[in-house]
């Protein structure tokens, strides 16, 4: 594994155990030139996942892609690392499970959202505000309103007044 740091070919694994709920092997490094620090994670890759972008472009998946989507969207919000790292994980066994090597990017942006809307509602909406491509204000004002619905939707049944 190549140095990070100052480019070394040569490092030497530290220590290895395992992470993810055993889906993944977590290597400490060190480099012998420069003797700096670093980690390493090593994962199954079953097949190679293409996605297909909406305006038809294919590109390779990046886990490393959809984990930033998803820790932008969580920032600064009371969510741990280790709770994301399951996301991801979850997301891509999703995807290799359906057996196809091309994936839509809307199926994707949909497994992110459907697991956002159970672990943090703010984050849900930060990041259907860049999937759902918002046009008017009142697209978005809709959307928040039905969020709210589903969050509290004795204060939405008919037989009861909202009170503002």
């Amino acid at each position: 594994m190549k140095c990070p740091f100052c480019g070394c070919d040569d490092t030497q694994v530290k220590d290895s155990r395992n992470a993810d709920d055993n889906t993944s092997i977590r290597r400490r490094r060190e480099c012998p030139e420069c003797g700096s620090r670093f980690t390493t994670y090593e994962r199954v890759q079953l097949r190679d996942l293409i996605v297909v972008k909406k305006n038809g472009e294919k590109v390779l998946f990046d886990r490393d892609k959809l984990a930033r989507s998803i820790y932008l969207a969580v920032r600064k919000r009371p969510v741990d690392d280790e709770r994301v790292e399951k996301i991801v994980t979850s997301i891509q066994r999703r995807l290799e499970a359906t057996g196809e090597n091309e994936i839509p990017s809307v199926v994707i942006g949909q497994y992110v959202m459907e697991a956002l809307a159970t672990l943090d509602h703010i984050a849900y909406i930060r990041f259907a505000s860049v999937y759902k491509d918002f046009r008017e204000v009142k697209d978005f004002e809709d959307f928040v309103e039905t969020i709210d619905r589903m969050a509290k939707p004795e204060l939405f049944d008919d037989d009861k007044k909202v009170n503002d």
